[in-house]
């Protein structure tokens, strides 16, 4: 049976110096209503150390619980103590601590785990008939859809009478729910100072942390939902980068290539080496050109007038071989011409 004793549900079961089941929970519990609260970001270094301390605190504290076995399904809600009632509120509290953190590379196995603490809450309270509800699916069972649907939104998919029908219902059921959580805040709100003072009786104690039960369990439905939608969103996310082209890596400049002298003699003398090395003599490279037609004066035809005066210089030539009187005679007096006249006579543009 779970009705142990008070000395049971407040002390280490072992029996040691370590810290009580009441103080574990109570420590946690203020760490989770600090975080919940504050004005700083989630994601600060403050606020995640208490986070990671809330969940150690009740991660200790449900070991406990297991030890002691304080929940049996073979009980009734009235056999449990007053003084267990608030060791119920330990898989909400660590799913909702569990939700806090902000770790982006295991951010879906938090989510995960956050879901397992809150059905696991919502199990017991349904064997224990705290409220009157259906039990979500798990988290594998997230919904109905096949993977190829759910992974092609783009795709439209026909809204059936059932669907309708089951979407009004939900509806429905968050607004119950919303308003049922009012209803037991205010509750609260009023018998808290009471309980907190230490002068409420049993009974008041006992409704205290039923209301609060109550109150986790319209939570442990909106942290749920918010959850099936995230798990979504990121096997979405995990399946768009393992099917996205990895980019590939940009192309460098190819090399030039160089070649080091032999020692440091010839490095004074050609410098750098290699290319200011000389490959070939100028005649090389006028007929290596010459053989790719790369000559400036190569395929541009000659005009009628160089011609000419190539022809007329070639015949004077040929004549004076032969031994012309007529052509040697002119080029007789042409010297003769020069000898008495000099460079540039009768230029009158160059004032000579």
């Amino acid at each position: 049976m779970a009705a142990a004793e008070d000395t049971n549900s407040t002390q280490n079961p072992s029996g040691s110096d370590a810290p009580k089941l009441s103080d574990l929970l109570d420590r946690g519990w203020k760490l989770y209503d600090e975080v919940d609260t504050t004005n700083e970001s989630s994601s600060s270094n403050a606020v995640q150390v208490k986070v990671k301390r809330g969940i150690m605190q009740l991660e200790e504290a449900t070991r406990m619980v297991n030890q002691l076995n304080l929940f049996s399904r073979n009980e009734a809600l009235e056999e449990i103590p007053t003084t267990d009632l608030k060791y119920l509120l330990l898989p909400a509290l660590l799913g909702a601590l569990t939700m806090k953190q902000v770790n982006p590379s295991k951010r879906l196995e938090h989510v995960q785990a956050a879901h397992v603490y809150f059905r696991d809450f919502l199990q017991r309270c349904k064997d224990y008939d705290i409220c009157s509800f259906q039990l979500p699916r798990a988290s594998e069972d997230t919904t109905d859809t096949p993977t190829e649907e759910r992974m092609n939104p783009s795709v439209p998919m026909p809204m059936s009478q059932p669907d309708l029908i089951a979407m009004a219902t939900q509806r429905q059921a968050k607004i119950e729910r919303f308003n049922q959580r009012k209803e037991t805040e205010a509750k609260l709100s009023e018998i808290r100072g009471l309980v907190e003072s230490g002068s409420a009786d049993e009974e008041v104690v006992r409704d205290f942390y039923l209301l609060h039960v109550r109150r986790w369990v319209t939570l442990a439905f909106e942290e749920i939902d918010s959850i099936n939608q995230e798990i979504e969103i990121l096997k979405r996310m995990e399946l768009f980068k393992q099917s996205a082209p990895q980019p590939s890596p940009p192309k460098r400049p190819p090399m030039k290539p160089f070649i080091l002298t032999k020692d440091a003699m010839q490095a004074k003398v050609f410098g750098a080496g290699y290319p200011s090395l000389a490959t070939m003599t100028v005649d090389e490279w006028y007929d290596q050109h010459r053989r790719q037609g790369c000559l400036p004066d190569q395929g541009i035809p000659r005009s009628a007038d160089s011609n000419a005066e190539e022809d007329e210089r070639a015949e004077r030539e040929r004549k004076e071989e032969n031994d012309d009187e007529e052509a040697l005679q002119k080029a007789r007096d042409w010297d003769d011409w020069k000898d008495t006249h000099r460079r540039g006579y009768g230029n009158r543009k160059n004032m000579g």
